[in-house]
């Protein structure tokens, strides 16, 4: 059955209303034509490293072997920089008489995302090459622990022997076991192979993949919907995490939770077609929904499999197929290594796995006896509004030193940017966990807002160096800045004082 009510479009029209993030009366599916003006820049910085033995078995659906694949999928600074812009033109509206009708056009958009990945992959081969280090562009598996096969696009064989092996092969995305799945589904690795616009999009779990990509669409104009089997984010602090949740509800991203889908069957064909997604709540209630497109976002499984460990004997978590290693990434068998998302145990951080090789690298060939660091890393969850961490959740630090030895100074803030269309005056917060015993030592940083990440880079080092809330006091702020709220906080979650904004 074809669905003749949508017509493929190019263009997602953002009426004037509709410029914040999911605000109500941004288009669904098939929006019509308007005049105003194309916003085409879009600001790339989602490629992902792949090299030396990349050769990629097809996932369903591929048309093509995807050699080189983006890592962890593609929703990262990016796309939501390219919404930050979008919300500098609501300022602008508000400073002046100004009006804008953005239209977004995901073809183009797309476009240029796999045109920014092929440079990348073009500059790391040539690196390469300039380096004098061999390419084998094929799929490796181990015969023995010095020795491995090789086949190529061709199906040309040769075997190739080192003194030494690292294992960088990441993971795939997981899709459920259930009808339909993997006959109609997408996951982040495909979002932008799409040759035509989600449109109406549901996208299935809770981990940070899953709320960027339902933030990205939903600022671009779509009507998302999120499905949560339990809580958003695990393993990052609860209290930011139910924040990010209610930030997005809040600019038009509709949650259904706790709840999974048990079956995807198609309505219809077409530009997007409509697919039905039966789903079952926590309580055992199934309901039924219609959506153009239903994106996986349940983890990644590491590609441990059908590539010979097992047979030269490298031990293997039972559990999650990942590689178990020692803290200098070496596994049972000693002249084999394994780094990324591969190994047990590690951030699944595309920069801790450069980091980590960079270091290993200079163990195995320099005069280096340094290990990698996996302590006090930090990351950012590139959700419309950022979320930063480095160091311990709440919840985490509460285990090993107890919730008597914790103080937690905290604030809401405003950006600057914010404050004259009014928004958001509530939703941007900072709070520092500190260890009282060892002189308010702090051990967690947090930080939801804009240019989260930035913020955070630069409050990690403190952090790995052993800063003392004392130190932040100490700290001269930069004025009028986000970052600045962190050398003058004084309210402690302890004293109960809110730390809400209140208007004049």
């Amino acid at each position: 059955m074809r669905c003749d009510k949508y017509q493929r479009t190019s263009e997602n029209v953002l009426p004037r209303a509709a410029l914040e993030f999911g605000a109500p009366g941004a288009p669904q599916c098939c929006p019509q034509q308007a005049e105003g003006e194309t916003f085409d820049r879009f600001l790339t910085d989602c490629g992902r490293l792949i090299k030396n033995c990349c050769y990629d078995s097809p996932a369903p659906q591929e048309e093509n072997m995807m050699i080189y694949r983006v890592i962890q999928g593609i929703p990262d600074k990016g796309v939501q920089e390219s919404l930050l812009r979008m919300e500098d033109r609501t300022l602008a509206k508000v400073v002046s008489n100004f009006h804008f009708v953005v239209k977004h056009n995901w073809e183009k958009m797309a476009g240029e995302v796999k045109k920014h990945i092929m440079s990348l992959n073009f500059g790391y081969r040539s690196d390469l090459v300039l380096k004098k280090i061999k390419y084998y562009n094929a799929y490796a598996t181990f015969l023995d622990k010095h020795k491995l096969k090789l086949v190529g696009r061709d199906n040309k064989v040769e075997e190739i022997t080192a003194d030494n092996i690292l294992i960088a092969v990441g993971g795939r995305p997981n899709y459920p076991d259930i009808p339909g799945a993997k006959e109609y589904g997408i996951t982040s690795d495909d979002i932008f192979y799409l040759r035509h616009s989600p449109g109406k999009t549901l996208v299935v779990g809770a981990s940070y993949v899953a709320l960027e990509c339902a933030g990205f669409l939903a600022g671009f104009g779509f009507d998302v919907t999120v499905m949560v089997r339990s809580i958003l984010l695990r393993g990052f602090d609860r209290q930011m995490a139910d924040m990010i949740g209610s930030h997005m509800e809040t600019h038009g991203v509709k949650f259904i939770r706790p709840a999974v889908p048990t079956k995807i069957t198609e309505k219809c064909t077409g530009s997007p077609g409509e697919l039905t997604v039966t789903y079952k709540f926590e309580d055992g209630r199934e309901e039924e929904q219609t959506f153009n497109t239903v994106m996986f976002a349940t983890g990644r499984s590491p590609c441990t499999k059908n590539i010979g460990l097992q047979e030269i004997g490298v031990n293997l978590n039972e559990k999650n197929g990942k590689i178990i290693g020692d803290k200098l990434e070496r596994t049972n068998v000693p002249n084999i290594f394994a780094i990324g998302d591969v190994l047990d145990g590690t951030p699944e951080l595309t920069p801790v796995a450069i980091q980590a090789g960079r270091i290993l690298a200079r163990r195995l060939y320099g005069k280096s006896n340094e290990p990698m660091d996996y302590k006090m890393v930090p990351t950012t969850v590139f959700t419309p509004l950022e979320y930063g961490s480095v160091g311990y959740s709440e919840e985490d630090a509460i285990v090993p030193y107890g919730a008597d030895d914790i103080e937690v100074y905290h604030t809401h803030y405003q950006p600057l940017e914010y404050t004259l269309p009014e928004r958001d005056e509530n939703k941007s917060y900072g709070k520092l966990i500190c260890l009282k015993s060892a002189g308010e030592k702090v051990i967690g940083f947090h930080v939801l807002g804009p240019n989260a990440g930035e913020i955070t880079q630069g409050f990690a080092l403190a952090l790995k160096l052993g800063a003392t809330k004392s130190d932040f006091d100490n700290l001269v702020g930069i004025h009028p800045t986000c970052a600045e709220v962190f050398t003058t906080m004084f309210i402690t979650k302890s004293s109960g004082i809110s730390v809400e904004k209140k208007s004049c």
